[in-house]
């Protein structure tokens, strides 16, 4: 291949990337598969690095972690949704992580499983400790991954309420002191994400349906507009998806609203 060849390819992949890469990976949901080919083969330093994080050690092209990894990343590209609060790289980055963590699991096994087929040459208790060692490493990992990923939808979903003009220190204001009406502002919130017309009003007008919102909820129209900006908050927090945010929305109490 000429030079020129090779500076046409790269020509071709630049232009092909000119979009935000969010705009891509939907083109790709639609079929472009030439595109995912682009974006695959462009980002796969992105994958050796978060395989090699992942794994504590480098990672090159020719490891089976990094067939994991790739995997993962094209999982990543099908399974991204539009409005889910994380930008596609945070998402990829998560799922690549876990299924390096589930194949670290099925080889953690496998070594296992054939030591103990090999016990009489060595002392099972050796075998066992170092079984232990692999457990608590991997157990350590996912815990760490679990508070980075906290931190990763905290900061997204913070950028997601300035867009409501929401602050963490306006919510904090705005946060109902008593259990009851915080269960109640639950259920509105839950009421709302039920239905998608809803859902489209929040979005587009970044303000509560409150009349729509009464024909579901037992709530007065004074109670919802009194803890407006709380009950957003909440919704958004369904609606972007953020798993590890779940504990703020999940009951407190059996409330009626």
């Amino acid at each position: 291949m000429t030079v020129n060849n090779l500076n046409m390819n790269q020509l071709a992949m630049d232009s092909a990337l000119v979009f935000p890469l969010e705009t891509n990976i939907f083109k790709v949901q639609k079929g472009d598969e030439s595109l995912r080919n682009i974006i695959i083969k462009s980002y796969q330093p992105f994958i050796k690095k978060v395989v090699s994080k992942v794994c504590n050690r480098f990672i090159d092209q020719t490891m089976d972690e990094f067939s994991v990894g790739l995997v993962a990343f094209n999982e990543a590209m099908d399974q991204y949704q539009k409005g889910q609060g994380s930008k596609f790289l945070t998402f990829a980055d998560m799922v690549i992580r876990r299924r390096i963590i589930d194949f670290i699991r099925k080889e953690s096994r496998d070594v296992r499983n054939i030591y103990l087929d090999q016990k009489e040459h060595r002392d099972e208790n050796e075998l066992e400790e170092s079984y232990i060692e692999q457990r608590a490493a991997i157990d350590f990992y996912e815990e760490q991954c679990q508070i980075e990923e906290r931190l990763e939808q905290i900061e997204a979903y913070q950028q997601l309420l300035l867009k409501f003009g929401i602050t963490f220190n306006v919510l904090s204001k705005h946060c109902p002191k008593h259990v009851d009406a915080r269960e109640n502002a639950k259920i509105v919130a839950k009421k709302l994400v039920e239905h998608e017309s809803l859902v489209r009003f929040l979005q587009k007008k970044k303000q509560l349906p409150i009349k729509e919102l009464l024909q579901f909820v037992s709530c007065s129209r004074k109670t919802i507009e009194r803890n407006r900006k709380y009950i957003i908050a909440l919704a958004l927090i369904y609606i972007g998806g953020f798993s590890a945010l779940q504990s703020y929305i999940e009951p407190e109490t059996i409330a009626q609203c």
